[in-house]
This record gives structure tokens, sequence and C-alpha cells, in this order.
């Protein structure tokens, strides 16, 4: 992954497993925080490299534009990005675009929200939820 350094704007490559992690830029050694925002996955590859590498928690939410629950809920999952970050990583799949991955975790109604650990899925659960159920949820214990 690439971030862009709000100091001197020069992109850093980021390892998977280093977003959650705070760093320096590679140019002006600038402070990198920890990845903050959801994370919109393009590629059946780049969900199975974050789910796999990450070594905090992964929040998936499932979701389609045309849902309007999905876009409801939209606020509540980047309020959970922000205070998750460095605890976890969220990531946002299309499932009208990634349809293949809804099918491999029988997602059936939306929104839908997973949590991996270790790449593997310990939770999850359908429908609308605010951001604190969201981050408790993705952290509690499994």
């Amino acid at each position: 992954m690439r971030r862009t350094c709000s100091e001197c704007k020069a992109i850093n490559r980021i390892p998977v497993r280093h977003l959650a992690d705070s760093g320096k830029c590679g140019k002006c050694k600038a402070a990198l925080p920890p990845h903050d925002l959801p994370i919109e996955i393009t590629s059946e590859n780049q969900f199975d490299d974050i789910v796999a590498a990450a070594r905090v928690p992964v929040l998936v939410d499932f979701w389609a534009p045309w849902c309007g629950p999905c876009r409801s809920v939209a606020p509540e999952v980047k309020k959970a990005a922000h205070n998750l970050a460095g605890k976890a990583l969220v990531i946002k799949v299309d499932t009208d675009v990634l349809g293949d991955l809804a099918q491999r975790y029988q997602i059936q109604s939306i929104p839908n929200f997973a949590v991996f650990s270790g790449g593997r899925l310990v939770r999850q659960r359908a429908g609308a939820v605010d951001h604190r159920q969201l981050e408790r949820w993705t952290v509690e214990p499994h």
C-alpha cells in the first residue's frame, strides 16, 4: 500500500503487515501515523493479502453502493477506522464488484460485518450498527 507524507508529500510504500503501525517518511522522516481510514478493496488478492498479513484484527464492511443502510452506516465505519487506528484495520468490500468474496463468506444481506484475526474469520454479523458497537466487536477477545 502507499501513503503520502503530510509534510513533504512523498509517497511511501507501507507493507501490509505495518499498516496499523506508526512509522516515518522515507524522505523527510516525519511521523506517519497508523492507517486510520477504511481501505477500499479492489481485488480478491488485495483482500487476502491484508487479512493474512495484518498483525491486528481486520474489520470488513461488506456493502454495495445501492444499499441505503450501507450508505447510512458508512460514516460510522469511518469513525470506527479512525478510533481503531493502531489497534485494527478497517476494510470495505463492494459486493457488486467483488461478488466472489461475498459468496466465499456467504454474504446474503448487507451491510454485513466480519472480523478476521490471524488470517481467520472469528465473527460475522449482518445489519447496521454504530461505531461504538463496531469498535467493541472488533477488539473483543475471540
